[in-house]
């Protein structure tokens, strides 16, 4: 099994394995179980990681890294990590004070890549999940974005990107933007094959990287419907690979990264074991002519009192 790939961002800072691991959990696994599935995936070759504000997984993270470095067995520039600002500190004087927050729950002093993690901020009322919707308000995306880019100018964060961001709202960001993003964080897999987006990032030179590639099958904002492809399900029988090797090479092979996640050892070896064959002209046709829906709806950022009053506001129709 070769290594991950990479790709280079706008930015510059360091190249982005095309494959991270995931700490996004549902039902939250136990430290023990998270600390031994970090410490396997980077000896299995992961070397991007992405957490989050909200994921409660950036303590657990980075003590598995700060052990990781201290066994040899990796070095901090081998390393890839990705974080996220909350709504609650969507404002421009606060994303830099939660950088450093990350940073100290990271034992970190920078970041690979820092992303607004959804295109609304919250009244910083406290972490808690699921949000009420009374919180939602308009992002002051211009002050917010100016203070990513003092995140990057500081060195606190190499690249600086946002997470489920629409075309539309990546304009706003690219109209007010000296540091345009590097990444858009979005959902994408052949159920969601999110084609507009993927071009006009690749147009824009930013990198878009998937979450839950697989549709995050078992979790209450999934989708089994990847897994359960037919479409995908006969072209893995037919090359000798599983349904979810096919649905993470078909994104690999769009030119997008993902983030997987699995803490069994097994299936964090096929999920990178992908880059040592294709799928064919026929086959990606195939996959061109699959139903599109949508896993993530974002259905509880939508309010009548909020910037959302509809999911297609949220998504400015590209759902």
């Amino acid at each position: 099994m070769g290594g991950i790939p990479e790709v280079a961002l706008s930015s510059g800072g360091r190249s982005m394995p095309v494959i991270g691991m995931g700490t996004a959990s549902y039902p939250p696994a136990s430290e023990e179980a998270f600390h031994s599935a970090m410490l396997e995936a980077i000896g299995l070759g992961y070397r991007h990681f992405d957490t989050a504000s909200i994921y409660g997984t950036e303590q657990r993270l980075g003590r598995a890294i700060a052990e990781a470095i201290q066994l040899g067995l990796v070095r901090r520039e081998e390393l890839f990590i990705t974080s996220k600002l909350w709504g609650t500190d969507a404002y421009g004087d606060r994303v830099v004070p939660a950088l450093r927050e990350s940073l100290r729950n990271l034992q970190l002093d920078y970041l690979d890549l820092y992303l607004v993690h959804w295109p609304f901020s919250l009244k910083p009322t406290g972490f808690k999940f699921p949000i009420n919707k009374d919180d939602i308000i308009p992002i002051d995306l211009k002050s917010v974005w100016e203070a990513m880019q003092e995140c990057q100018r500081l060195g606190l964060a190499k690249s600086i990107g946002v997470s489920n961001f629409s075309c539309k709202k990546l304009e706003h960001v690219l109209s007010v933007a000296a540091i345009p993003p590097a990444v858009n964080q979005v959902e994408m897999h052949p159920v969601w094959q999110q084609k507009k987006l993927m071009n006009f990032c690749k147009d824009k030179g930013i990198q878009v990287c998937a979450y839950s590639p697989l549709g995050a099958n078992g979790t209450p904002w999934g989708t089994n419907q990847v897994m359960e492809c037919d479409v995908l399900k006969k072209i893995a029988l037919a090359k000798g690979k599983s349904t979810a090797q096919v649905a993470l090479r078909w994104i690999y092979e769009q030119g997008a990264g993902m983030v997987v996640k699995s803490f069994k050892e097994e299936r964090m070896k096929e999920n990178i074991d992908i880059f040592d064959w294709e799928i064919s002209k026929e086959e990606l046709h195939e996959i061109s002519q699959i139903p599109q829906r949508k896993g993530v709806s974002g259905e509880e950022f939508v309010s009548a009192h909020g910037p959302f009053k509809s999911l297609d506001e949220l998504w400015d129709g590209e759902i």
